[in-house]
């Protein structure tokens, strides 16, 4: 409906709505991961060698969520062993693996990258997604095992005390963030058309840290606000050429000061 350049450009947003929702679910419980271009970088990988290879999408979609969120499983074992700036420390490195590996690895294009990708994503797809993954987180914060995952970010001692499993917990968020952010790769592949590992590198996670701290990490809504604002808004401040980035800042600046909590504050549940 939009056609032609904003239809790329809407698109590009509910990849980036996508990336935001799968930091905010292991943030929900404490876990502030650096990692998740990484995950990103599985999930576009894995759905473009598959459909270069002939297979649909509707294959490709799954396969790169799934292995996106055992990665996400197997980071989450040792990265339960660490809290604070140490686990945030130990995805950032996590995500430098797996950038570096794409560099290297040569059925995948190593440093030339992966061209000829087929331009399988679709608007209303994106859309269904962000729709599907929005709806989740929401559901999960009012939810029991949201409810544990706020008493674990809050204390996790205190948490374990009441009967709460934190191993449990916490690898459910890391999982579940990590398979949200592979699915976000599978369609950033399918509409960039060519991938290489330095898309996804520090810069991406840093991105996506920056869409849940705006929007508001205590909101579901919270990082589906922060995206649509970070993406938008350079779009709509190119009429000022060369300054658009420089105001983009200054806003961003404005909001640390003034909004520390982001745009949504925390919702109420009964």
């Amino acid at each position: 409906m939009l056609g032609g350049y904003w239809d790329s450009v809407a698109i590009f947003v509910g990849i980036n709505v996508l990336m935001g929702v799968s930091l905010y679910i292991p943030m929900a419980a404490g876990l502030i991961s650096l990692g998740q271009g990484g995950f990103m970088a599985i999930g576009a990988y894995t759905s473009a060698v598959l459909t270069k290879e002939g297979f649909s999408l509707a294959l490709a979609l799954p396969a790169g969520a799934g292995l996106a969120a055992l990665a996400g499983l197997i980071v989450g074992a040792p990265a339960l062993r660490v809290r604070g700036i140490y686990l945030m420390i130990l995805t950032l490195g996590f995500g430098e693996i797996v950038r570096v590996f794409f560099l290297n690895f040569e059925p995948t294009g190593g440093a030339t990258g992966l061209g000829g990708i087929p331009p399988l994503s679709q608007l209303h797809w994106v859309v269904l997604a962000c729709a599907v993954v929005i709806f989740i987180a929401w559901r999960l914060r009012g939810a029991r095992l949201g409810r544990a995952m706020i008493a674990i970010h809050e204390d996790d001692v205190a948490a374990e005390a009441m009967g709460i499993r934190l191993v449990t917990v916490k690898l459910f968020a890391f999982a579940v963030g990590a398979g949200i952010a592979g699915v976000a790769g599978v369609f950033y592949a399918h509409q960039a058309l060519y991938i290489d590992a330095n898309q996804f590198d520090f810069s991406r996670s840093a991105l996506t840290f920056l869409y849940v701290v705006l929007g508001g990490p205590a909101n579901p809504l919270g990082p589906v606000v922060g995206a649509v604002l970070v993406t938008l808004l350079p779009e709509f401040l190119r009429v000022v050429a060369d300054w658009r980035m420089t105001f983009f800042g200054a806003l961003l600046v404005a909001f640390a000061i003034w909004r520390p909590d982001g745009l949504l504050p925390a919702p109420r549940f009964k």
